[in-house]
């Protein structure tokens, strides 16, 4: 296991204060709009179901009794909720909900560590504009998969996964070398990018082709990583500002 905890910022020369933002504001819908993922109803509202992006329409479904397993316990899973904006618009609301802790810390950690270096480099306003951007085209990414595998469409998906996958692959692009501290079982090691950053998009290609063969995904959407990602790398030299120079050797003429 290969847990990323921190990189190299010592060219970095402004507050990334949209990154600490957007931590923040994930850190706060988590916990006072979804009541700390308890919140079911909220949640149902406003997360991405491909049915309602592919027609346009918004779908209500009804509740369902569902019995678990190991404990023997039934509970009630909301069903889709009444959505009170444009369903287009849950493209973005759902960049800002996650499934429960774990899954929020491991997206903030991310974010954390890789963020602040592209917002370093392309400055506040346009890294704001890559993030949504990228999360965007990895939410659509999730909703062609999902029609194109002939997966069923009303399963809502949420989370800031694809939106980080798109600046995880903008930093591989712009620091492959930058190295990346890491925790590899029990080890603190320091590797470059293009390796911790391979290995990841390595683990969600893998995943993801497990789906074509009809295994289950255990409830990751595999392809808003893989497009997220893929859009941050082909994006990001159209956000950066930093042009590179390129010196040609003058002419010099020997004479032998």
């Amino acid at each position: 296991m290969l847990l990323p905890v921190g990189d190299d910022n010592s060219d970095r020369t402004i507050t990334p204060y949209i990154n600490y933002l957007l931590i923040a504001v994930n850190i706060l819908v988590f916990i006072f709009l979804q009541g700390a993922g308890n919140d079911l109803t909220f949640t149902y509202a406003f997360s991405t179901v491909p049915a309602e992006i592919i027609t346009g329409r918004d779908f209500i479904t009804p509740s369902q009794i569902i019995l678990d397993p190991n404990t023997g316990q039934q509970f009630e899973l909301p069903g889709l909720q009444a959505t009170p904006v444009p369903v287009y618009f849950t493209l973005i609301t759902s960049m800002f909900m996650h499934g429960g802790w774990a899954h929020l810390g491991g997206n903030m950690l991310y974010l954390w560590i890789f963020g602040d270096n592209i917002e370093n480099r392309v400055g506040h306003s346009r890294y704001l504009l890559f993030y949504f951007i990228c999360g965007i085209i990895a939410s659509l990414s999730h909703v062609f998969s999902t029609l194109m595998l002939n997966q069923s469409s009303l399963v809502p998906s949420l989370g800031a996964s694809g939106a980080i996958s798109g600046v995880l692959g903008g930093y591989l692009l712009l620091y492959p070398t930058r190295k990346v501290h890491a925790i590899l079982l029990w080890y603190m090691v320091s590797i470059p990018a293009l390796l911790a950053l391979g290995l990841w998009i390595a683990f969600q290609v893998i995943s993801g082709l497990g789906m074509l063969g009809g295994e289950e995904s255990g409830g990751v959407a595999y392809a808003a990583h893989i497009g997220g990602f893929i859009a941050g790398f082909l994006l990001i030299k159209f956000f950066d500002p930093v042009k590179r120079v390129v010196t040609k050797e003058p002419f010099v003429r020997r004479i032998r």
